[in-house]
């Protein structure tokens, strides 16, 4: 039960600390849909998603009006699609969209492959379909996964995946190249993730299930004002007793809405997941710590204590804490992130390093228009091998802005921010690229 003092500073961190439930994502396993014919297949996709979250947004809605808890996305993710498509992914690949605008949600993610060891026919027709896909879909995610710690680095869906996104910006350029926004490349990816752009239910997960992914970064903020100049060990202490109140208020709206809906429970992510408005920045938690912008020295270790210490809270106050939980770095989506980028004083090697230590890995990045395929697969490369060696989820969601170069700003709006565009190391790894093949799995991977 949350007792009353709880409530109470539960009302205050919405209030006075942009805290919010980021969403709300419905689990729903297609594989019962698969057809030799993508129409029929297409068909059986969008009624079974139509039949499962026919009540998700409404009831989403309705517990944001009693508890006075902004929920801010209502979200579906589905089967990996390579796994049912055994023809053209494309018409599928509609009727996601289509379901996803009758059902009311904000994004449906899903349109996935699965290419860690190796790649089957249906993998590979659904990543060369990839770029007209979301160029003419408005709420499809895609994600594709290259790596994994049991299975080493997948190099030519590494090489590929360069050249899809290339791609994929250059069908969006009228926007910003926006479509890439909406893509993203995984090593470990997990199968119980609520956020976007890499959602999906996992081939482990049951027929549907509800997922809460938790926000917060302007709380953590307000409580290390708290306990400015004191010691490393109050500042986690701090972190995990407010990780804690959190993932509390996470676990109350997903029971709710799996009873209400009738659905189980699955897990409660907590991620501080920013946003662009002052307030909401996980780089301002950093620098409360004492830098003067992320990006200084000591922004890595600042990470890491922030990341720990959230998980450490969020897992005792749930048994169901999972997803990918921890810190985001998003550049596009942090007003802290999006400022010292623009002044020079965070730069891609430096966010690399940020990720051996954070949740994901380099997200929403806007790099010059003109750097190679072959260079974007070099950065996907790097993420891939911290992850693969840290036993950890890592991905890169880069967005290569046609006509754009180093200094300039892209915007895209909403939850997804403007970014300046960064400068990216212009060396050749050509060769390094198209040699293709697998990069075997670490000596960690023998754990039995």
């Amino acid at each position: 039960m949350i007792e009353t003092g709880e409530i109470l500073q539960t009302m205050q961190m919405i209030q006075e600390q942009n805290f919010d439930i980021r969403t709300i994502t419905l689990g729903i396993n297609l594989l019962d849909c698969s057809h030799p014919v993508a129409e029929a297949c297409a068909a059986r996709v969008y009624d079974k998603i139509c039949m499962t979250a026919k009540d998700l947004v409404k009831t989403g809605e309705a517990i944001e009006r009693e508890l006075g808890i902004p929920i801010v996305n209502k979200r579906i993710s589905v089967t990996p699609i390579s796994l049912i498509c055994q023809g053209d992914p494309r018409p599928i690949a509609m009727a996601l969209d289509r379901a996803a605008k009758e059902m009311g949600v904000n994004f449906l993610g899903g349109y996935s492959a699965l290419m860690q060891k190796g790649a089957t026919k249906a993998d590979e027709r659904l990543v060369e379909s990839i770029p007209e896909v979301l160029a003419t879909t408005e709420r499809l995610c895609s994600s594709v996964n290259v790596g994994s710690t049991r299975a080493g680095i997948n190099m030519n869906a590494v090489r590929q995946m360069g050249q899809i996104i290339k791609k994929t910006a250059e069908l969006t350029a009228d926007n910003d190249s926006l479509g890439c926004a909406k893509l993203v490349v995984f090593c470990n990816a997990v199968e119980d993730n609520p956020f976007m752009a890499g959602a999906f239910c996992g081939v482990g997960e049951p027929e549907c299930a509800i997922n809460v992914g938790v926000s917060g970064p302007g709380v953590v903020k307000t409580a290390l004002e708290k306990v400015k100049g004191q010691p490393f060990d109050v500042v986690a202490e701090t972190i995990k007793r407010t990780a804690f109140k959190i993932t509390r208020v996470g676990q109350l709206v997903a029971r709710e809405a799996s009873q209400r809906l009738n659905i189980p429970f699955g897990i409660v992510d907590l991620s501080l997941a920013p946003t662009p408005a002052r307030g909401d920045s996980v780089a301002h938690v950093l620098t409360e710590m004492g830098l003067e912008m992320a990006g200084a020295p000591g922004t890595t270790a600042a990470l890491a204590l922030l990341n720990d210490a959230v998980k450490k809270g969020g897992v005792m106050a749930s048994n169901h804490v999972g997803g990918l939980s921890g810190a985001f770095i998003p550049v596009s989506e942090d007003i802290g992130m999006i400022e010292a980028a623009a002044a020079g004083q965070l730069t891609l090697e430096k966010l690399e390093a940020m990720t051996c230590v954070c949740s994901v890995g380099l997200d929403m990045i806007a790099i010059p228009g003109d750097t190679s395929a072959e260079t974007i697969s070099g950065i996907i490369a790097d993420e891939a091998a911290i992850g693969m060696v840290n036993s950890k989820t890592t991905a890169v969601r880069v967005i290569p802005a046609v006509g754009k170069k180093a200094g300039d700003t892209v915007e895209f709006g909403g939850l997804l921010g403007f970014a300046p565009v960064m400068p990216v190391n212009t060396c050749s790894n050509a060769e390094f690229i198209a040699r293709g093949g697998r990069i075997p799995a670490p000596l960690q991977s023998l754990k039995n």
